[in-house]
């Protein structure tokens, strides 16, 4: 069964018993959680830059209609041609009628988010385009027939001994006995696959980091340099990129590449960063004939109504996916959709509703390492608490109900909390300390099922506070 966001739970239980995603999982922080606290120490600056950034992302997204305005206007003087889509169903349909009007039958395809968020592969190849990935990542997931599990790795959850298998049976008119045993042969082998298919692409398309208004350039920043491949060799690129994208000037990129590259992989800038500007002028040796900028809204609109603007500052460094120790627990595919991780929990539901998404933003401790890490400060544990309220509202559940109006009735009653409290807690305390002794507690199984809960001392935090007023030693 394929995980949605309505199976959230199910998906969860199912990937916390998935060995090999464990194994692949426990790799993240000695990876790209080092990797990131190692980029930190280098730049002592990094916190004012963080401020920096959330300022130029908050000024952007409040002047979203003049930036995207002056965008349009600078990248068509520059030969582009911009095209506008309220959704992903108008995207789509403007993308295919492109590759109609040139008889494409082949794509070469960057990383992208967003086409994952409006399906674009699936509803090329149903029109009989081919479409081939060319990130190696992702691939490996088109190979696989999956989707990615985090926005900078999409497969982050695969183990090299899984990939190798992958090569070996779509690889199959390759010589049996090749030496797949390391990274290097791996890469080699997608380089030398993938190398004749872009030469043989009828139009590359691509995502973009950022769009310059300033200079109606296109930013894509990888690892691997597909991207320029995808965009510099075909006669024809398409860039889709969502309205959040655009930037005002190139000094507020500057700032941002420095931010997203650090929390992203660690690193003080990735090794291929392009600003792609229109098509390729007379006299240049390369690049496209002609250049096509897809901007698509798709719910971000409705989401600076709805109060969840503030997650439009996003720049998609995966930071906040690193540092969740849920999403090191159950990986991406879990969540059921595109987003995963902290930020998941909250773009989901904006783009499919609080309905199927409702578990969603309960995807947390709460622990407050998203915020602390992501580079432009979205507030996430905020936004997550304000998608739990939305979601009780739209549809209370009558045991969380009653829960909670048993907790409200003893809270608005101090001269009974106090002592209920004192009660509780000298009974659980009572029994005799063990390893999770609590597992059997209703409401909580979810939760002590798989986490120990200490044993209580005797006295409530108001008792202990309390006596520390009348100057009653802790240990006493």
């Amino acid at each position: 069964m394929t995980p949605t966001t309505a199976s959230f739970k199910q998906n969860a239980t199912a990937a916390v018993a998935d060995r090999d995603l464990a194994r692949a999982l426990a790799g993240l922080p000695g990876g790209l959680v080092a990797q990131r606290a190692a980029a930190m120490a280098r730049m002592p600056e990094f916190e004012a830059l963080r401020n920096e950034g959330r300022d130029i992302r908050d000024h952007t997204i409040a002047h979203l209609d003049i930036y995207l305005e002056a965008f349009a206007a600078k990248a068509e003087a520059a030969g582009s041609r911009v095209h506008w889509a309220a959704d992903g169903d108008e995207a789509r349909t403007i993308i295919a009628g492109l590759c109609r009007e040139r008889g494409a039958r082949l794509i070469a395809k960057g990383k992208s988010m967003i086409s994952e968020e409006i399906g674009l592969n699936r509803h090329l190849e149903d029109l009989g385009i081919e479409v081939f990935e060319s990130d190696l990542g992702e691939y490996l997931l088109q190979i696989r027939g999956e989707t990615p599990s985090h926005i900078i790795a999409p497969a982050i959850h695969l183990s090299q001994h899984q990939v190798e298998a992958d090569f070996r049976r779509h690889h199959a008119d390759l010589a049996a006995g090749r030496d797949l045993s390391t990274p290097e042969s791996l890469v080699a082998e997608a380089r030398a696959v993938l190398r004749r298919r872009f030469l043989a692409a009828d139009i590359g398309i691509t995502g973009a980091n950022f769009l310059v208004a300033e200079t109606g350039s296109a930013v894509i920043v990888t690892n691997e340099g597909n991207g320029d491949l995808s965009a510099q060799l075909p006669k024809t690129h398409i860039v889709l990129a969502s309205i959040d994208k655009v930037v005002p000037t190139l000094d507020d990129l500057a700032t941002l590449l420095r931010l997203l590259a650090r929390s992203a992989t660690g690193q003080d800038m990735t090794a291929y960063t392009s600003l792609l500007t229109g098509p390729k002028a007379a006299g240049d040796p390369d690049g496209p004939e002609e250049c096509h900028i897809v901007i698509v809204d798709n719910g971000r609109t409705d989401m600076l109504k709805n109060g969840m603007g503030e997650a439009l500052r996003c720049i998609r460094c995966g930071a906040c996916l690193n540092h969740c120790p849920i999403y090191n627990a159950i990986g991406g595919h879990a969540y059921g959709w595109v987003y995963a991780g902290p930020i998941g929990a909250v773009l989901t539901p904006a783009f499919l509703g609080i309905g199927p998404a409702r578990d969603l933003p309960h995807a947390t401790t709460s622990c407050g390492k998203c915020d602390e890490v992501c580079p432009v400060k979205v507030p996430l544990t905020r936004l997550h608490r304000t998608w739990r309220e939305r979601a009780f509202k739209s549809a209370p559940r009558k045991r969380e109900q009653a829960v909670l109006r048993l907790w409200a009735f003893f809270a608005k009653r101090p001269r009974l909390y106090h002592p209920a409290a004192r009660l509780a807690i000298a009974a659980l305390g009572a029994l005799k300390p063990a390893r999770n002794p609590f597992r059997w507690l209703p409401f909580a199984r979810g939760w002590t099922a798989r986490r120990d809960l200490p044993t209580p001392q005797g006295r409530t935090f108001q008792q202990l506070w309390a006596e520390r007023q009348r100057g009653v030693p802790d240990d006493a």
